[in-house]
Parts: C-alpha cells; sequence; structure tokens
C-alpha cells in the first residue's frame, strides 16, 4: 500500500505569496531545520520559478513522516533548492536520488553536498519525466519528494510513472505539493491519502 501525503499550497511566508519571478541579483539561502545539520544555510541559485518549499511546511511535512525517515531511501524530483532532500539527509535519511533539469540548481545542489561533506546523495540533472521513464524496479525508494512546477500537469503523470515502472517500495510514502486551486490530485488505485494540508492563509 502506498500513502500519499498533500499539500496544496501557493508558497505562503507572512500570509503573502512568495514572488516567484528572478530577483535582480545574487543566491538565495535556505535553512535545514533540524538534524545534524540543523541550523545550517545554504545558497540556491535566484532562478524563475524556483520556490523552496518553506521552513513551515517542511517542519509540518517531516513531523509527518519523522518515523519514517531513518536509514530510508528517498527520491527528490524537481529537487530545485533541494530543500527537501536535504532535510531527509540531516535526519537521517540512508540516500537520497535528487533530480532537477536546471543546471545551475544541480550544480550548486552538488556544492552544497561538498560543503556538507554528505556522501550518501546523487544529484542528477535531467527532464524528471523522461527520467522516470527509464527507471525500472532495480531501484526502488521508501520515501519521494514531488514539487513539480505549478499549472503544468505534471504531478499527476509522475505519479503515474512512479507506479508503473516498479519504483516504489511495498509501503513507500509520497509527498506531492500542488497549486492551491487543484481540488483533487489523481492517484494510482492503490495509493490512499495518509495526510493533507493547505498552510493557513
Amino acid at each position: 500500500m502506498r500513502k500519499i501525503s498533500a499539500c496544496p499550497d501557493e508558497r505562503l511566508a507572512g500570509g503573502q505569496p512568495l514572488k516567484t519571478s528572478t530577483p535582480k541579483s545574487g543566491n538565495q539561502q535556505l535553512r535545514i531545520i533540524a538534524g545534524e545539520w540543523r541550523g545550517r544555510k545554504l545558497s540556491f541559485p535566484a532562478i524563475e520559478g524556483l520556490r523552496p518549499t518553506p521552513d513551515r511546511v517542511r517542519e509540518t511535512l517531516f513531523n509527518w513522516i519523522a518515523a519514517h525517515i531513518p536509514g530510508a531511501k528517498c527520491l527528490d524530483l524537481f529537487t530545485g533548492s533541494g530543500a527537501l532532500g536535504l532535510e531527509a539527509l540531516s535526519r537521517g535519511a540512508g540516500q537520497t536520488t535528487m533530480i532537477d533539469l536546471s543546471a545551475a540548481a544541480t550544480g550548486q545542489l552538488q556544492s552544497n553536498l561538498q560543503t556538507l561533506k554528505a556522501t550518501n546523495a546523487n544529484v542528477i540533472q535531467a527532464d524528471v519525466q523522461h527520467w522516470l521513464s527509464q527507471q525500472s524496479n532495480d531501484q526502488q525508494y521508501d520515501l519521494v519528494f514531488m514539487d513539480p512546477p505549478f499549472r503544468k500537469d505534471l504531478a499527476v503523470s509522475c505519479c503515474e510513472k512512479l507506479e508503473s515502472q516498479g519504483m516504489l517500495a511495498s509501503r513507500a510514502m509520497i509527498y506531492v505539493e500542488t497549486e492551491s486551486e487543484l481540488s483533487m490530485l489523481q492517484v494510482p488505485e492503490n495509493w490512499h491519502l495518509h495526510r493533507e494540508k493547505k498552510p493557513d492563509r
């Protein structure tokens, strides 16, 4: 049985949507909330549409899945800043694979992993849907984080590929962030909703 945690989210911070346009200068920063790297601040590139999961949303998510993290094999799709995959590693995940199409994002993530001296992460620059279609059940994941660009109809097809390619462990948990106006995410029939939350406005 697969369990899914969903978070319809417009990336709120302080009650207002975060701007997704490219800032005029420099990198931005994210903070690791807990675990081995608690409090560490890491840079990520200022790319249009790159929206790291806010601290309060990450904290809620990792409270939900805390018992499943130690030793878990994780997959972070559309990783962007790497906020979810890095948080999982900090909290004791066994291994994390991070996928993103952006060369700037994956390059910075590689640099951040070197700074953290993390040896149990794999960063891949690739189109997520194409990469998923090339996989098989040789690699199965316990936790999957999925934060696709909003309003591009990517979440449903990625969920289908995860299932059809046999990439999920028998009791895998999948976390998906979607745009707030999406009332229901269509997922494979054998997936069951574990929890969902819409951040307070």
